[in-house]
């Protein structure tokens, strides 16, 4: 059966002549290039991995019931069942990097297949707009694009509107003709544009009514001429090796701030033309936002199960995983983990239809997010308490061990109960660079605000909870409450 593409094919369509810089410098090959190449070589493992013929049922499906099939990413269910195997698909995914890529190819994917069940709130914005968005969607499903996206503004001046930032900020529309249109200014956050076929560009943000040049979304290819990719520092460039960084040297997908520079936009690429509505309604009018954010807890899962496995074996190497208040700590960082899966299966379960599609409960996806803001850095904390010390005098790098005189004093200082000296050292290293180091730190921020503030996601809770029929039960008490009404003995 015909697939869409492998871990090769994706690595050729990276080299492109995109614009991404790091360090002061041009990137001339982002496959090749010591900041980014294992991080990218890791994402194009995920299409080796979808395209093994043993994981062909599980990663992908017939669109057209014929012999084509791409990634269950791009998968728009139709039912319970569906959703469920296209989860296990996703699960999969998160699995090859540990939950620690969380903007692997499923997320914009799973944002657009959201969007495309409400087709209808494109044509808010006239037809040709939604035709393009329509036209859009089977062009990337179809080439089983690898897709980011930048939807928020950079920080500023907070205290004032996106639109009366400094000029050529905020990303705008400056012109725009027969063939399209203009875009100058920045977004972010681009996380994984590095190793990315094309951006989506849109405003999850509120804008206001004369915010019109900035009420756009659209999709352009990474090597669109004047879109420049600004590369933060790359923890895979900082690593010392495989050895003392196993995390951070492979699964380091990068944030960047993209900045167009007088970019055009062909006009089938453009699917919000100057209205702010649309473009809150293409999140929350359609399934978009439950989505996007539905995939990030599948990959979150993976990701605390991880964890709680590092946090068990660390009690083992150090000798106090039979200590009962340390098997009670385990008990309850397990429990969240349960929780979350419970959670996750819950939206599912508890999900409706929209239209034809089948679409996760809205309130207990963002339940769940409040919930995980709050969990993981508690998470990231206590398996820290649990370490203590053990983190700290480790040898400087694996090059310590090919030393005749550090070696054997190595082997005679790192004792543990469980593991020899050498996998001690080995496993500690890698428990340290996925909660401790500086890519530890920015995932530890990164769960904490992927989806916004606290008070923004608390706000998605209050807003699609059922206060009414709380607030019947509520009125259902006081009714049968009155001083006229018979009242019954008290007991003293």
């Amino acid at each position: 059966m015909a697939i869409s593409k492998n871990g090769a094919e994706h690595l050729a369509s990276l080299r492109d002549g995109r614009a991404v810089f790091i360090d002061g410098e041009r990137v001339a090959d982002v496959t090749t290039h010591h900041a980014y190449r294992n991080a990218v070589a890791s994402a194009a493992s995920l299409y080796d991995f979808q395209s093994a013929p043993e994981n062909l049922e599980l990663m992908t499906f017939a669109p057209d019931g014929g012999n084509r099939r791409v990634s269950r990413a791009w998968q728009i269910p139709r039912s319970h069942a569906e959703m469920v195997n296209r989860r296990k698909a996703l699960t999969a995914w998160a699995e090859c990097s540990y939950g620690f890529m969380g903007r692997s190819p499923d997320h914009l994917a799973s944002a657009l297949v959201g969007q495309r069940m409400r087709l209808d709130v494109f044509e808010r914005g006239g037809a040709a707009r939604a035709k393009a968005f329509a036209d859009y969607f089977d062009y990337a499903s179809t080439n089983d694009l690898f897709m980011t996206y930048v939807i928020i503004n950079p920080q500023a001046n907070r205290s004032k509107d996106w639109g009366d930032q400094d000029e050529d900020l905020v990303a705008r529309i400056v012109d725009e003709d027969s063939t399209g249109v203009t875009i100058r200014g920045a977004k972010m956050m681009g996380t994984s544009s590095i190793m990315a076929n094309e951006i989506f560009v849109a405003n999850l943000q509120p804008l206001k009514a004369t915010e019109e040049p900035l009420a756009f979304s659209c999709a352009l290819e990474m090597n669109a001429r004047g879109l420049q990719v600004l590369s933060r520092k790359s923890y895979e460039a900082a690593a010392v090796s495989v050895y003392d960084n196993p995390v951070s040297s492979r699964y380091d997908e990068n944030d960047a701030v993209i900045y167009f520079d007088d970019v055009k936009v062909p006009w089938e690429r453009m699917f919000v033309h100057r209205n702010v509505d649309l473009c809150r309604a293409q999140f929350h009018d359609t399934p978009g936002h439950v989505f996007q954010n539905y995939q990030s807890q599948i990959r979150l899962v993976v990701k605390l199960k991880f964890l709680v496995g590092l946090a068990h074996q660390l009690t083992e190497a150090i000798g106090t995983a039979a200590m009962p208040q340390v098997r009670e700590q385990l008990g309850r960082l397990a429990a969240d983990v349960g929780m979350v899966e419970a959670m996750l299966h819950g939206m599912e379960a508890a999900g409706e239809f929209c239209g034809e599609y089948w679409v996760p409960n809205r309130h207990h996806l963002y339940s769940a997010q409040v919930v995980t803001q709050d969990l993981y850095p508690r998470m990231i904390n206590k398996i820290r308490e649990l370490a203590g010390g053990a983190f700290i005098m480790l040898p400087s790098s694996y090059r310590d061990f090919a030393n005749e005189t550090l070696a054997p004093l190595i082997h005679k200082t790192q004792r543990s109960a469980a593991l020899e000296p050498e996998q001690k050292v080995r496993f500690l290293k890698a428990a340290w660079d996925a909660i401790g180091s500086e890519f530890g730190s920015r995932h530890t921020q990164y769960e904490m605000f992927y989806a916004g503030a606290q008070f923004v996601t608390a706000g998605h809770s209050y807003r699609t909870f059922g206060w009414d029929s709380a607030a019947a039960l509520v009125r259902h008490l006081m009714a049968s409450v009155s001083l006229d009404a018979p009242q019954g003995a008290v007991r003293q």
